[in-house]
This record gives structure tokens, C-alpha cells and sequence, in this order.
């Protein structure tokens, strides 16, 4: 018999207990893989979409909210004339529920503005001019909002009428109601008020030139903060509170597999002490009884890991489904974070049966025989 075989024969002695104890394992694995990809996955949604717009830094005040805070668009005026800016855009956006949807990207847009050349139209128009009354549907927006050209669409007190359904790109520009910035302004009550400014560069500026740019700007509107496009929504205290309390419920989660893990092993050693007797009785020293335990408690957390990952996984797609929030987040999975996730099991196998692997190291042969 292998040392292996004694591994796997002290776990499936007891299928049901450590069965459940992998399961408790692997919940708390499935939380972090399914909100930490979600949150990277809005994060990177966001990026995408501002590459697919070409705006390569992003002026708002995010502050503490899911949506920057608004301040007067007469403050694109300060910076559109700095050197290295190629073009500017000025836009109003909003996260609310239109119609049977709880969550939409409302996103109103500078008439003529470069965002909107970006929108390949799947089906009908786009607006004719900045008055009138129409909106351009993401194609996931359409889909989830059940919405075809020609149909009207209620936001807030206003009825407008679908004219275009387009492909944006992007995830969240697919996800989004597009409209002209002066007639979101009015349904809104915000005339004269935007909360982003979109930022075309030279493309001869570089990186560092960006960097640059940016702080020129946050001199010239200190009502915003400028940051270069892929990293607007991961430096806003929203998002960073949002990852932050997913790796907090998550770890909570593990916590609770480290009290089941621990109780299992603990009950393994007290179950088998004679075991552990004869095996100190006919020659194994007590390093190789503690490395026992501990193989058996990290294949333990290795398995909950396993199924951890997979049942990560499908929690975020389900979350991707759910009708708040289509259109609004993809999760983003990475062997890197699939690696993680699997580290953090087996070191709470291991650090679950350091305890029961030293206790069980401590038996005495002849008590243990008689026993």
C-alpha cells in the first residue's frame, strides 16, 4: 500500500462527512471566484467600452457613486484648447430602470460627438437631429428591454420611440439606451449639466504624454478628476468598495471551510488513533504521520477548490443572465484568478489540519494499541 492509498483510504472512509466538509470548502472558493470575476468583469466592461468609443481619458467625478456626479458642461471649455487633445466629447449618463428593467446605462451624448461613430447599426437609424424624440438600443439592450425599431420606450416621464438598433463594440455600449445630450438634459432636469467629459488624444502623445495631460486637466477642472480611460471605473470608490467587499464575503466564506475542515480532521485523528499507533508502532516517524494529515486535509481543499471553481463559475454566469443585470457585466476569469482560488483551498487544508496533524503526531503506540 502506498503512501497515497492511506491518503485517499482516510478520506473516503467517512464519504458523507468529507463530502460535505469539500462542499463547505468549495462554497467559499465558489464566492470569490464569482464575485471578484464579476467585479473585474465590470471594470474591464467599462474599458472595452472606452476603447471601442476611442476615448483615451475620461474627465468625471465619481466620488461615491455608481455614476459620476454632474457638473456644468461649460467646463469642457478649459481644456479643449491644451495641446495633444484632438477632439472632446461631452456626456450625461445614468444607471436606472427603464420600463421592466431595475438597471439600465442611460447614456446621453454631445450631438455630432465622436462617440457616436463608433455605433454599427444591426437595424433601423440613428436619431435625425438632436431634438428629436428617439433613442439607438444597444443590441443587448434591445434584447433585454424586448424592444425592435419603431417601438416607443418610457424614461421616466418621457415616451420616446426606438429608431436604431446598434452594435457598440463593447459590452457595456451594447448594454446601453443612447440618445442626444440635449434631450436626456431635459427628461433628466439637468439643463446645462453633464457628469463626463470624453477625451480624444494625438496619438503621437504617448503614455507619459497622457499622464501628463491628465494632471493638466485636473488643474484646469478641479471639479474632476482626469485618468486615462482603462482605469476611470477601478480608481472610483464605488468600484473599490464593491472589490473590496467581495474579497471580504468572500474570505468570510473560507473562514467558515477552515472551522469545517478543522472539525473533520480533528474527528479523523481521534477516529483512528489505534491506526495511528500501529503506523509510529512499525516504523513511521512522527514527521511522516503529521505530513498524513496535512496531504489528506490539502487534497481535501484541493478537491472543494476543483469543485469550487465550477460552481464559481456558473454563479456568474447566472449573475450575467439576471435581468438587472444584462448588458451590464461579463466576469472576467483568468488562469491567474482560477490560480489563486485553488491556492487559497489547499492552504486552508493545510492550515486547517496543521492542529489535528500535530495532535495526531502526538500519540503514544502502546496507549494507542490498547486503546
Amino acid at each position: 500500500m502506498t503512501f497515497l492509498d492511506i491518503v485517499l483510504r482516510g478520506l473516503i472512509r467517512r464519504p458523507l462527512r468529507t463530502g460535505l466538509t469539500a462542499l463547505g470548502i468549495s462554497l467559499g472558493i465558489a464566492a470569490l471566484v464569482a464575485l471578484v470575476g464579476t467585479a473585474r468583469g465590470f471594470q474591464r466592461g467599462w474599458a472595452d467600452a472606452m476603447k471601442a468609443r476611442g476615448t483615451d481619458i475620461v474627465v468625471s467625478n465619481m466620488a461615491g457613486a455608481l455614476t459620476p456626479t454632474t457638473f456644468d458642461e461649460s467646463e469642457r471649455d478649459r481644456i479643449s484648447h491644451l495641446p495633444g487633445i484632438k477632439s472632446t466629447s461631452v456626456l450625461l449618463v445614468n444607471l436606472t430602470s427603464v420600463e421592466d428593467a431595475p438597471m439600465v446605462i442611460v447614456s446621453g451624448r454631445e450631438w455630432g460627438g465622436y462617440e457616436w461613430k463608433n455605433l454599427k447599426l444591426v437595424s433601423g437609424r440613428l436619431p435625425r437631429d438632436a431634438g428629436e424624440a428617439a433613442v439607438v438600443l444597444g443590441k443587448a439592450a434591445a434584447e433585454s428591454l424586448r424592444k425592435k425599431v419603431g417601438d416607443p420606450i418610457q424614461i421616466e416621464a418621457q415616451q420616446l420611440q426606438v429608431v436604431g438598433i446598434a452594435d457598440g463594440g463593447a459590452l457595456v455600449e451594447n448594454g446601453s439606451i443612447i440618445l442626444s445630450l440635449p434631450l436626456l438634459q431635459q427628461i433628466m432636469g439637468d439643463s446645462g449639466k453633464i457628469n463626463v467629459i470624453d477625451v480624444e488624444v494625438d496619438p503621437s502623445l504617448g503614455e507619459s504624454g497622457i499622464k501628463r495631460l491628465c494632471s493638466e486637466i485636473d488643474r484646469q477642472i478641479p471639479e474632476a478628476h482626469a485618468l486615462e480611460a482603462a482605469n476611470h471605473i477601478g480608481d472610483s470608490m464605488a468600484y473599490r468598495l464593491i472589490h473590496a467587499m467581495s474579497w471580504g464575503t468572500s474570505l468570510l466564506a473560507v473562514v467558515v471551510g477552515v472551522l469545517g475542515v478543522t472539525n473533520t480532521m480533528l474527528m479523523s485523528v481521534f477516529e483512528r488513533t489505534r491506526e495511528i499507533g500501529i503506523l509510529l508502532a512499525i516504523g513511521w516517524r512522527r514527521i511522516r504521520v503529521i505530513q498524513l494529515i496535512l496531504s489528506e486535509s490539502a487534497l481535501l481543499g484541493l478537491t472543494g477548490g476543483i469543485v469550487g471553481i465550477l460552481l464559481g463559475y456558473a454563479a456568474a454566469k447566472a449573475i450575467e443572465m439576471a435581468p438587472a443585470m444584462r448588458g451590464l457585466v461579463q466576469a472576467d476569469f483568468t488562469p491567474g484568478l482560477f490560480a489563486i482560488a485553488v491556492a487559497i483551498a489547499v492552504g486552508v487544508g493545510v492550515l486547517s489540519g496543521a492542529y489535528p496533524a500535530w495532535r495526531g503526531a502526538q500519540a503514544q503506540p502502546g496507549r494507542s494499541l490498547s486503546a
